[in-house]
């Protein structure tokens, strides 16, 4: 029986901290460990709320490292500045200019930076060039240019800064600004000891190498997409030792079985199922319960919360960005309804999409591949600029391949009226096309 005695929100469903029913995963967390320890840059990558935060939470201390959450509208100085700022620079425009005509910024330092600075003193300074620390305690004001990445090593380097620097939700940046990011990781790597956890949304292992192919060997990742049964049994039992519970067999195999993989959807059934159960927090009276048709239940609540953003996704990023003749970001959407729950849940090659839309489109004469891929290259800024968030779909341009990076979406999608849906949409119903199995009986 359990000793302590906790709730059920500490134990099951999302929480800003790591879950009390964490499971270690070797080759995740493990990985990650692995890696911390070889000085390189690291992406955490995978499906949406798979772990990802819990795993960099999980694997480091609060202290080891630093954290920035990325914006939409951020460029590379935006990116290096915030940086700066989390450091503990305060950051002003300069009314000089770099040498292509941007501002440069001034960096001011205040505050401790984990190490000794003039007996533990107060730094009090600007950073730029050849700064010195006097007893003073003063530094000589020199100016930086933000999109100059050899003057933010400098400007870190200068207050001692050795931690790992965390950029979160990196897929939110525009792809101009992840591209310019992977050149400057190359230089972050080969001028400083300085490391980057960077952490997004998407399915391709080397994204950034894509970018960047200097990356090779200088960027590990760690993929969090992976759950087993086994893994996910774990979680549900660790849960059920801390409440003193235990859900009954046909819950657990039916959760297991419909939850596509999906640890949030299993930890949100299972804090659903403990409240409808009344097991708000740990017992000492030893209790078994749940059906097979709770689990169903639970899934299902668990989605439809979710129904409003789902069915906002298909709306507006079949909308676009504007109206154009071809409407592809539409005929995208035509494309992911055509499909069967299993091939979205492995990934819709290119030129699967390619022939599915293709046999629809009115104007098909005037498509080509080039078309497409346009669009798919623009997903994930399409679903930002339409404030979808998290994302549902990434598109893999290096294996050209379209990814479902939301579980939930393909649980919801599964138990909707596909006509209905295309009815809504203006959408024509589904085509044959050899080799494709249709969401819907033509």
């Amino acid at each position: 029986m359990p000793q302590a005695d906790w709730t059920l929100d500490q134990v099951f469903g999302v929480r800003r901290d790591v879950p009390l029913n964490y499971v270690d995963r070797l080759d995740v967390d493990g990985k990650l460990i692995d890696s911390l320890s070889r000085d390189h840059h690291i992406v955490i990558y995978g499906s949406s709320k798979q772990g990802k935060t819990c795993l960099r939470k999980n694997c480091l201390k609060d202290d080891d490292y630093i954290v920035v959450s990325c914006l939409n509208r951020w460029n590379l100085a935006d990116l290096h500045s915030a940086v700066l700022k989390e450091v503990g620079y305060t950051i002003t425009l300069s009314s000089s200019k770099t040498a292509s005509g941007t501002a440069k910024i001034v960096a001011k330092a205040e505050g401790e930076f984990g190490i000794p600075l003039v007996a533990k003193g107060k730094l009090a300074g600007e950073l730029g060039g050849d700064a010195t620390i006097a007893e003073t305690l003063t530094t000589k004001g020199l100016e930086l240019d933000p999109l100059d990445v050899n003057d933010i090593i400098r400007a870190l380097l200068s207050v001692g800064f050795g931690k790992y620097v965390v950029l979160e939700d990196f897929h939110y940046l525009p792809d101009e600004t992840q591209r310019d990011f992977s050149f400057a990781l190359k230089a972050f790597h080969e001028n400083s000891k300085l490391c980057f956890i960077i952490v997004g949304v998407w399915r391709e292992e080397n994204r950034l190498i894509a970018y960047n192919g200097d990356l090779t060997d200088r960027v590990f990742s760690v993929d969090v997409d992976h759950w087993s049964n086994e893994d996910l049994r774990k979680v549900i039992e660790a849960g059920e030792v801390l409440l003193g519970i235990q859900f009954s067999d046909e819950f657990k195999l039916e959760l297991l079985s419909s939850c596509f993989s999906s640890v949030h959807i299993v930890q949100e059934a299972c804090r659903r199922c403990c409240i409808k159960h009344g097991a708000l927090r740990t017992t000492h009276e030893f209790r078994v319960f749940g059906t097979k048709e709770n689990a169903k239940e639970c899934i299902r609540l668990a989605v439809e919360e979710q129904s409003g953003r789902y069915n906002g996704f298909l709306m507006s990023f079949a909308d676009g960005f504007q109206q154009t003749d071809l409407e592809m970001p539409k005929w995208i959407v035509y494309a992911i309804l055509n499909f069967s729950i299993e091939h979205l849940e492995r990934g819709v090659r290119l030129r699967e999409l390619s022939r599915v839309i293709k046999a629809a489109h009115p104007k098909r004469e005037e498509l080509n591949n080039g078309n497409i891929t346009q669009i798919l290259n623009a997903s994930s800024s399409l679903q930002v600029k339409k404030n979808i968030r998290p994302i549902v779909v990434d598109y893999d341009s290096a294996n050209r391949n379209l990814h479902v990076v939301d579980k939930g979406f393909l649980i919801w999608l599964a138990s909707q009226d596909i006509a209905e849906l295309r009815e809504d949409l203006d959408l024509p119903g589904p085509v044959e096309v050899p080799g494709v199995q249709n969401a819907l009986p033509l």
